[in-house]
This record gives C-alpha cells, sequence and structure tokens, in this order.
C-alpha cells in the first residue's frame, strides 16, 4: 500500500507549541491530539493558557484537550469549559478513573448535549461497546483505541481496532475510530487496512514517515551503513 493512497486522516499528537503550529499549516494533517502527560513533558504549567494560545492559531483543524481531573462531578465541570473554548474542540474523556470507574455515564451525558467528546484510554472490547452505547445518537464523537499499549503486552490489537470500526458503523455511526499510541510508521498502514478514520501520530514519527516513504529498502540499507560507519569513526575505535 502506498502512503500517498491512504485515506486514514492524520493528526499530530503532541503538546509543543510550535509543532502543533507547524502542522496546523500542512495541509497533509487534519487535526491534532494532546493529553496532561505531553504537556507535562513539554513543560507546560499553566493548562489554560497554552490551551487558549494555541486555539488563537488553530481554528479550523479538530483538536483534543483532555480533562484532568478524577472524581466525576470535577470531570464534568472541566469537560464543560473545555467544550466553550471553540467548535473545533474535542473534549478527551477516559473510558475510566483511577478507581477503575467507568466514565460512561458522563460521556453519554456530554455527548447528548452537543459536546464533541473523544473517548480515550479504552483497550478492550467491553470499553468499546460501552462507549459506543453512550455514544450512539449523540454529537459527532471520537473512540481513541490505544493500539500501541495493546501491542505492548504481547497482543495483536488489529482484530481488535476492526471489530470496533465495525461497530461503529452499525451502532454509532457518528463516532470515528482512532489508531493512538503510534509507535511506529507502519502503524499508518495498519491503522488503514483496520478501517480506522484517524491515527494519531508523534511529530517524530510523522517527519520520519516523510523521510522514509519514498525510500526503496536498498536506499534504507546504505544509509544503515554509512551511520555505522559515521559513528565508528567518530567514535575512534580500531583493532
Amino acid at each position: 500500500m502506498s502512503f500517498e493512497r491512504l485515506k486514514v486522516k492524520l493528526y499530530c499528537d503532541g503538546a509543543y507549541k510550535e509543532e502543533i503550529l507547524k502542522y496546523n499549516q500542512d495541509p497533509e494533517i487534519a487535526g491534532m491530539t494532546t493529553n496532561p502527560s505531553l504537556m507535562k513533558k513539554a513543560g507546560i504549567h499553566d493548562y489554560v493558557s497554552f490551551s487558549q494560545e494555541v486555539l488563537k492559531v488553530v481554528t479550523q483543524k479538530p483538536i483534543s484537550f483532555e480533562v484532568f481531573a478524577d472524581d466525576i462531578p470535577e470531570m464534568t465541570r472541566q469537560a464543560k469549559l473545555i467544550a466553550t473554548w471553540g467548535k473545533n474542540v474535542y473534549v478527551k474523556i477516559p473510558i475510566l478513573n483511577t478507581k477503575g470507574i467507568s466514565t460512561a455515564s458522563l460521556i453519554q451525558e456530554l455527548s447528548h448535549s452537543g459536546v464533541k467528546v473523544n473517548v480515550t484510554a479504552v483497550l478492550t472490547e467491553e470499553q468499546i461497546q460501552e462507549a459506543l452505547k453512550v455514544l450512539a445518537g449523540g454529537a459527532p464523537s471520537i473512540l481513541s483505541i490505544f493500539a500501541g499499549r495493546i501491542a505492548d503486552t504481547a497482543r495483536d490489537p488489529n482484530p481488535l481496532v476492526k471489530d470496533a470500526v465495525e461497530a461503529a458503523k452499525k451502532k454509532a455511526p457518528s463516532v470515528e475510530v482512532l489508531w493512538a499510541s503510534t509507535r511506529e510508521v507502519y502503524n499508518l498502514i495498519e491503522a488503514e487496512k483496520a478501517g480506522c478514520q484517524i491515527i494519531t501520530v508523534p511529530g517524530s514519527i510523522l517527519e520520519k514517515y516523510r523521510d522514509m516513504r519514498t525510500k526503496t529498502l536498498h536506499e534504507v540499507s546504505l544509509d544503515t551503513v554509512k551511520t555505522f560507519k559515521k559513528d565508528s569513526d567518530a567514535a575512534g575505535y580500531s583493532l
């Protein structure tokens, strides 16, 4: 499959303002996602100020911001506030909190009141069915399946993702399935084959995708050997 023929929409996943603004100008990138962990890694201390600065520029492409509360009432308050930030804003709600309590009732309340929800941290069949049930008939929403984290457990995420795509078509057609926790460029092909509407990709992998997609395997082999040679020369190794 050629990368140029990919139908899956590419979202940039990150929290560096410069990177977000760069990809906002990129016609190949259809949207943005972020989360509290990425924001912490990027050194962001003021959640609201960062988000508002980004939204001054990202006004058309969909962008997801996540609640960070753990109790349902505070999650509700944060979600409703975030939803007011822009028509292109999706509110990320984890499928459960740190106590393992389902957030399905909150997701249903938000979705059916017009809030565009991005249900995140989804890894199981039960979670997928629960989310689709409460999202059905609601506002346009996203179901983020953490395929990369599933693969980290030595399980194949593809059957689960494919089943989620088919289930969404039948039960909740307003829901787009998103391949999350992308680890490598080939995940774009997997997301496409699974029928996902979206894959969210870190900037580093987006750049690797751009660099590698037109290279032959011979060229990659040659580049690899050149890197070995450059590094051994720089290290001054001798036998």
